[in-house]
């Protein structure tokens, strides 16, 4: 049978329910009100119950014994969600709901928000937990994704980038390389690719000499164009060299960068300045992580971060 269409006439004949295409010629309003409801259950746009991949990024106590948690999913993006009950004891999804774990959930879609309705861990990472520096590491690499990221933009390039440096922290990667790459990796896909082989200002390349860096203008800057310029910063032409060996390179070729420490720092700094000024706001972390550095330095002096 075919589905009738709604006409001003139909309506105006008081055949409103049948024309509009709800019910069918000669069925009973109680018939027809039963196969609408079939008709909208089974309409596929946003399913009642759906499964994603997920890295837990934080949470908070939500009423008695719920929690609150903000995960960001292969499948749907950044999304929060109620863990009913994951606060008790006995339950049995708490230890799958850490933060830096990546796991699978199965959820149910409500009127508010989704509820876990089931939780398998695909990797635990349990080094981020045990090693207070990795900690802080991973820390960062959360709370990057989480200030950059809004509720229901779907990234997997984002998402396979969080995994695999959560992965290379929890095999006890260099941190300084993991983190590095991580920001530049980051950046791309975000779209704030900064430039690094012309000059943000005048275009001109780039020559094998100390530059500066400037926030605003997106980018390195010429000696000349950078002189005087506001909120540029210097930049030494190694710290620039690994930048750029870092934007382009896979992690693997990036690893085989030798970079000392003090050019590390000053990678560091050049991106956390850049970082900020796109958040508009200072980062937590970044001062949680050099407390952590000067602890260990003073308990190890031979120590090097």
């Amino acid at each position: 049978m075919r589905l009738g269409f709604c006409t001003q006439q139909a309506c105006a004949k008081g055949t409103t329910r049948q024309a509009a295409g709800f019910y069918q010629k000669g069925e009973s309003e109680s018939t027809g009100g039963k196969r609408l409801a079939d008709i909208i259950s089974g309409m596929p746009a946003r399913e009642r119950s759906f499964r994603v991949e997920a890295v837990v990024l934080r949470h908070s106590d939500w009423g008695e014994a719920d929690r609150l948690l903000t995960l960001y999913t292969r499948e749907r993006g950044k999304l929060t969600a109620i863990g009913k009950g994951v606060r008790k004891l006995r339950s049995r999804k708490a230890g799958h709901l850490e933060p830096f774990t990546q796991v699978a959930l199965q959820m149910a879609q409500t009127r508010d928000m989704p509820i876990i309705t089931q939780a398998e861990t695909v990797q635990g990472f349990l080094a981020l937990r045990e090693d207070l520096l990795l900690f802080g590491c991973a820390s960062y690499v959360i709370e990057l994704i989480d200030r950059f990221t809004y509720a229901g933009e779907e990234n997997q390039a984002l998402y396979r980038l969080l995994v695999a440096t959560l992965e290379r922290l929890n095999q006890r990667v260099l941190p300084d390389l993991a983190l590095r790459y991580y920001e530049l990796r980051i950046l791309d896909q975000l779209g704030f690719r900064p430039k690094l082989f012309e000059c943000a200002h005048c275009e001109t390349e780039i020559q094998p000499i100390d530059q500066f860096f400037s926030a605003p203008e997106g980018g390195v800057l010429c000696p000349k164009c950078g002189q005087g310029a506001q909120g540029a910063r210097p930049i030494s032409m190694k710290a620039l060299k690994y930048l750029r060996h870092f934007q382009r390179s896979t992690f693997t070729e990036a690893a085989r960068a030798h970079v000392i420490p003090d050019e590390y720092r000053e990678m560091e700094n050049i991106l956390n300045y850049y970082l900020t000024y796109l958040l508009e706001r200072n980062l937590n972390t970044p001062a949680f992580l050099r407390r952590i550095i000067r602890q260990m330095d003073t308990h190890n002096p031979e120590n090097t971060p």
